[in-house]
């Protein structure tokens, strides 16, 4: 090719090797939802705190978790990074199957999902799931779960109706991860017992001394309900949106960051975009691999725009 037909091919970005993979307009804003627990809310501010100084902005809503799913088939949202696998199975396989959602990437492994106890009410020989209908005055016949609609509390409300390992008859108490906490914190400085959804990463494996149960594996899964957390995006997500697709699919996490960041929020009082900028300043070498080829919306290097805006 000659040269002048070279530059002006270039200027114009006509040539295969110059063809940018600049996100479309549209993707300029994020949207994003929280079910409103504090390990999303630390990622979605992990997330939040990287966006910015790339050029986008981010716009989350807090909904439940089956109207986030819905949101995401009908394309009113374009990122959830809380699917939490396989409880959230039987909202997710319909979506893939149909071709509603697009998968993007594991951001957490190696997790628990299942009920614990106190570790004075383990002692006294409760220590798996099936032990719990023998305690049934103990613990008055009750469960402590999350918010309604969860899947985690819809998987309970199945287990209790089917009146499975003899729960027939308990009660799931349904409340926000904050209250069922509470909760757990009065009965432990009482000494009484209670059964509780518990999971990692979460500060209460910090601040309490807890028991997960093991068992119930028909409704909880293999070992302690041993879990993934997946991003998921919208259909045509990859397409509009290819640098933020890099993004996110590079983003991952681990059970310790997240454990810090959720005490930065609860102990500390900060909110999730402190909890989570002051993680990464602390831990900046994170974003090496976060931002590998990723770009600003204006096409430039984004590992130095996003190090500049932190000061690191």
């Amino acid at each position: 090719m000659q040269p002048r037909i070279l530059a002006f091919a270039l200027a114009l970005g006509t040539l295969p090797f110059a063809a940018s993979a600049a996100d479309d307009a549209a993707c300029a804003t994020v949207r994003m939802a929280d079910p409103g627990w504090t390990d999303i809310a630390s990622t979605n501010a992990l997330l939040g705190t990287v966006l910015e100084p790339l050029g986008y902005e981010q716009d989350i809503k807090t909904l439940s978790v089956p109207i986030i799913y819905d949101s995401l088939k009908n394309n009113r949202i374009d990122a959830f990074l809380g699917s939490w696998q396989p409880a959230h199975k039987a909202m997710l396989e319909p979506l893939v199957s149909a071709g509603k959602v697009e998968q993007v990437t594991t951001n957490l492994s190696g997790v628990k999902f299942t009920l614990a106890v106190p570790s004075y009410v383990a002692a006294d020989g409760v220590t798996k799931v099936e032990d719990l209908a023998a305690h049934a005055d103990q613990f008055k016949s009750e469960i402590y779960g999350i918010e309604p609609g969860a899947a985690a509390n819809e998987n309970m409300h199945k287990m209790l109706d089917a009146g499975a390992y003899g729960l027939k008859g308990w009660t799931l108490v349904e409340s926000s991860e904050q209250a069922m906490l509470s909760q757990v914190d009065r009965a432990e400085r009482r000494k009484n017992w209670i059964v509780f959804l518990a999971w990692e990463p979460h500060p209460m494996n910090i601040h309490h001394d807890l028991t997960y149960l093991s068992g119930g594996v028909d409704y909880f899964g293999e070992n302690y309900g041993s879990s993934e957390v997946r991003t998921l995006a919208r259909t045509g997500f990859a397409k509009a949106c290819p640098n933020l697709d890099k993004l996110l699919s590079q983003m991952t996490f681990t059970v310790p960051m997240e454990n810090e960041i959720m005490a930065g929020i609860l102990d500390e009082g900060e909110s999730a975009d402190e909890a989570a900028r002051t993680w990464l300043k602390a831990h900046p070498d994170v974003l090496n691999a976060w931002l590998d080829g990723v770009e600003t919306m204006q096409g430039e290097d984004g590992l130095p725009a996003v190090k500049s805006a932190l000061g690191v």
